[in-house]
């Protein structure tokens, strides 16, 4: 949980030179803004930062010695990582138990969900020696995928118009 929390750090550090690039800008005009800011200014630097904690816990860890352990290590630097972002936000917000009850009941979950993805596809590798190559790539691919497809979503619904917003949103809830 504590390594999560340092993630966040490190997270800002990937994330600045990204934004520095010219990747993604702060400002999100269009919808393929909103898609850059989701990766590059988050699910990208994130995960990245979230499985160099993970690895850190886990590459000598001689408790780390079956395939759910993958799964509870990598969830529990997820919801440190959550945990600290959320009182970022709440700190930061006007309305905060508006912040607090949403990013309790999405963002929470969905960085949890995020760590349980990465965990799994760690566990393959580390544990089947028969595991196909490809798994290498999910252990941060299909983390970073459903956290910017999840963001994705979230943030183009601010930039459009009434009735796409409408869907999107619906599409978020189901």
């Amino acid at each position: 949980f504590g390594l999560g929390v340092v993630s966040v750090f490190v997270s800002l550090l990937i994330s600045g030179p990204f934004g520095a690039l010219g990747l993604y800008s702060a400002e999100q005009e269009t919808i393929w803004d909103a898609i850059a800011v989701s990766f590059f200014g988050a699910a990208i630097p994130e995960e990245i930062a979230k499985f160099l904690m993970f690895w850190i816990l886990v590459r000598r860890n001689k408790f780390f010695d079956e395939h759910m352990d993958g799964i509870v290590y990598a969830a529990a630097v997820s919801l440190g990582f959550a945990a600290y972002e959320n009182v970022m936000y709440l700190f930061s917000s006007e309305d905060w138990i508006t912040t607090g009850v949403m990013r309790a009941l999405f963002a929470v979950p969905g960085h949890f969900f995020d760590g349980i993805l990465m965990g799994y596809y760690y566990s393959l590798v580390r544990f089947d020696p028969l595991t196909p190559k490809i798994n290498w790539f999910w252990v941060l691919g299909a983390p970073i995928l459903a956290h910017g497809i999840y963001d994705s979503i979230l943030f183009t619904i601010e930039v459009c118009p009434g009735i796409i917003a409408l869907v999107l949103s619906i599409v978020f809830i189901v």
